[in-house]
């Protein structure tokens, strides 16, 4: 042991500062360095307390180390964090990385956080409180650094095909009013497609599907032909006839129409465009 380490000093003073639960140390007479009351009650600071330089070292670390793990309890308080998420809000803050490790394994080890945890209580959530699929719920977590066995687990533990399927009959009502003017054939593909972006597997939200009728009556299918119709054929005024009947029939297919319908309307406005 070298004599600095050999050397002895006493602590002369404790004083807190301005800031609750923080104390500056004074050491033969000097301010020597700050700690928390964390730190103070776990080494037994005291006025007389006899201290080496490797103990103002260590004291000096345990402080870095009480700071970041406040700052980890206050970024906690508002919700749950995923491991990755309080690391990279440490790292932003400038927690230096001899100080993170020992700051998220005590973490870890207070069960403050923990990540099965998090994903189970993740997805209860967002399946209570938004219109979001399996795949959509699994991307996120997987953002937020999630292990994909647990988002896996938590997904098929809180999230079973049969609650998906209990969603989807309640999400197809409301989109079918939103696609109404629609063709049937159409507002089936709309639902369709907007369900599986919303995160849904293509063959579930088919089979919610099969229970579900989209229909119109007659006579409103064929005004909304009319309506468009009208609008393609002005469209392509200018083309030659079989041009414009073949652009118009393309445009009415695709928009789901029938194709004696459609049949029937072109060769109206042909007949009456020859008067």
């Amino acid at each position: 042991m070298t004599a600095d380490s050999k050397a002895k000093m006493q602590i002369t003073k404790i004083e807190a500062q301005k800031r609750a639960g923080r104390y500056n140390v004074y050491v033969d007479g000097q301010y020597a360095f700050p700690v928390s009351e964390d730190v103070m009650i776990r080494y037994r600071l005291l006025k007389g307390t006899e201290l080496t330089p490797e103990m103002i070292d260590e004291l000096k670390s345990a402080d870095s180390q009480s700071k970041a793990f406040e700052l980890a309890l206050n970024y906690l308080s508002y919700q749950q964090r995923t491991e990755k998420e309080i690391s990279d809000y440490l790292i932003k803050k400038e927690i230096p990385v001899e100080t993170l490790a020992p700051v998220m394994a005590r973490l870890i080890d207070e069960n403050l956080i923990d990540d099965e945890r998090f994903a189970h209580s993740y997805v209860r959530t967002m399946k209570r409180t938004s219109d979001k699929g399996p795949s959509v719920i699994k991307r996120q977590l997987k953002q937020k650094a999630v292990a994909e066995d647990l988002i896996e687990d938590a997904l098929a533990t809180d999230y079973p095909s049969a609650d998906q399927l209990e969603r989807l009959a309640e999400l197809i009502p409301k989109l079918k009013r939103h696609y109404q003017r629609k063709t049937p054939k159409i507002q089936r593909q709309k639902v369709l497609q907007r369900l599986v972006e919303k995160g849904f597997s293509f063959d579930l939200v088919s089979q919610a599907l099969s229970e579900v009728s989209f229909e119109m009556d007659a006579d409103t299918q064929a005004d909304l032909l009319s309506v468009q119709a009208e609008k393609l054929w002005h469209r392509y005024r200018n083309q030659p006839a079989r041009t414009r009947q073949l652009k118009v029939r393309q445009g009415l297919y695709r928009k789901g129409f029938d194709g004696d319908a459609i049949t029937r309307w072109v060769d109206h406005k042909e007949a009456e465009a020859e008067r």
